[in-house]
């Protein structure tokens, strides 16, 4: 189920945004935090197919092995909750490894050793990667003794929270589940729901008015690499790197305003990342969650404090290395990575030695290599990323265009999405400058409506691929 359709807007959301406030209001709060659970789970029902018993298996397993490690620690018995928590993350990373890395493993296989082996048909569960990223932290948390006191309702709720479950924001226990512990303590604010309605306006327009016709676009350039012109390459890149930010803060904006709507206040996940002037700063920035759950518990699993320099660096390598092979299974992901891992360690090198551009010329060069690596994500293979390399700087085959859409309607939305991106306030700053008045409130129709008029042929958010 997408947010951005008639069936989440007009039935789904005030169906449970009905039953969760009588049930609340009621002073009934096990039975809003049940209504909260069912519909999370009916939710990710509708969009998983035959993967929902397998999901539904895993977060329960999770939580009994969470609670073993809890008792284990309390006991003292360190090498039981040691093996115990080895179970659970190979029990995490063999469930998500079958169906995002199985094909991929065959074939590189078939590549090395001349073999034939048939591939499996395996459709890929939306939100894999983003839900076994919040079960691992849970069992590694239980594991250092901070998860005792969580009941399985509670548990359930931080995992399965419908607004964040798919794509994120990924969600540490710490960050909700306390409030849902408050829940009972605390009532609804018409304040609050005034800007979760506004920041999933925002969010949907991101979606629906920017990001889907942008990627149309794109994808266009993309399908056909060997056929751009150097006008086409930079059109089709500039638009997906656009793309992929107003898709993936969208849903974020969106997930965040739902939350609101029931009161829990999940974390930012974006703060204007293209005005990084360097790639480390770019990755504070960009996907925050993301980097901060890689920073946690892979970063901080290789270097230590006093480590020194070289085994900073093999940390910064080891931890973009695990975030290519999260996001595809494939070896442009892989390099992907490691590119990042090479710029963010660069950008940590200047820092070390106080070694400063200026702000015009390192925002530029920042800007493009998030243009380079965005290519890389988004090409199916080496050939078509090189393709599209070619093409950008190829002088010879500079020519406009002859198709109207880039004659006309993609520079449009190219300069509109980057004055958004530069010049105007991000939703962060969006959410601390809202007041419930009419203005706000103009704003929010304005934009539901402009976005209803757009309803009609949703796109799937780009991450549901990851």
């Amino acid at each position: 189920m997408i947010f951005s359709t008639f069936s989440f807007l007009l039935l789904f959301l005030p169906a449970v945004f009905l039953a969760y406030t009588l049930a609340l209001r009621s002073e009934r709060v096990r039975t809003a935090k049940s209504v909260l659970v069912v519909a999370s789970l009916f939710f990710y029902w509708v969009g998983s197919g035959a993967f929902f018993g397998w999901f539904v298996a895993s977060v329960l397993f999770n939580y009994v092995l969470g609670r073993r490690l809890s008792l284990l620690r309390e006991r003292g018995a360190a090498r039981a909750a040691r093996l115990v928590l080895t179970l659970g993350i190979v029990g995490n990373v063999t469930l998500l490894g079958y169906y995002k890395y199985a094909n991929f493993t065959i074939f590189n296989l078939n590549m090395m050793f001349d073999l034939e082996m048939t591939y499996l048909y395996i459709v890929l569960p939306i939100g894999i990667s983003f839900f076994t990223f919040q079960l691992i932290a849970y069992l590694v948390d239980s594991y250092r003794g901070l998860t005792s006191h969580y009941g399985l309702l509670d548990y359930l709720l931080f995992i399965t929270f419908f607004p964040q479950l798919v794509v994120g924001p990924i969600v540490h226990h710490n960050d909700v589940v306390p409030q849902y512990q408050e829940m009972g303590r605390k009532t609804q604010r018409s304040s609050s729901i005034a800007l979760g309605l506004f920041l999933f306006s925002v969010g949907c327009a991101k979606k629906l008015l920017l990001a889907d016709p942008l990627t149309r676009w794109a994808q266009e350039g993309f399908d056909h690499t060997e056929l751009l012109s150097m006008v086409e390459a930079w059109a089709a890149s500039v638009s997906y790197t656009l793309s992929y930010y107003f898709d993936l803060s969208g849903y974020a904006d969106m997930a965040i305003g739902l939350g609101l709507l029931f009161g829990i206040s999940l974390p930012i996940n974006f703060n204007s990342p293209y005005k990084a002037r360097n790639f480390a700063d770019y990755w504070q920035r960009w996907h925050i969650t993301l980097s901060r759950f890689l920073g946690d518990y892979v970063f901080r699993s290789i270097y230590k404090k006093g480590g020194g320099s070289a085994l900073f660096y093999v940390a910064i390598m080891g931890t973009f290395l695990v975030s290519g092979f999260w996001h595809g299974a494939g070896w442009t992901f892989v390099v992907w990575g490691v590119v990042n891992g090479v710029f963010v360690a660069m950008s940590h090198a200047m820092q070390r030695r106080e070694w400063a551009l200026p702000l015009p010329l390192a925002w530029g060069l920042t800007f493009l290599g998030v243009v380079g690596v965005r290519v890389l994500f988004v090409s199916s293979s080496f050939g078509d990323a090189s393709d599209v390399f070619v093409a950008a700087f190829d002088w010879s085959s500079f020519s406009l265009s002859g198709h109207t859409y880039l004659a006309i309607k993609q520079p449009a939305y190219m300069l509109a999405g980057l004055a958004i991106v530069f010049l105007l306030p991000n939703s962060n700053r969006l959410r601390e400058r809202f007041r419930p008045d009419w203005r706000h409130a103009l704003v929010t129709a304005g934009l539901m409506l402009a976005c209803l008029f757009d309803m009609s042929r949703p796109m799937d958010f780009l991450y549901f691929q990851f």
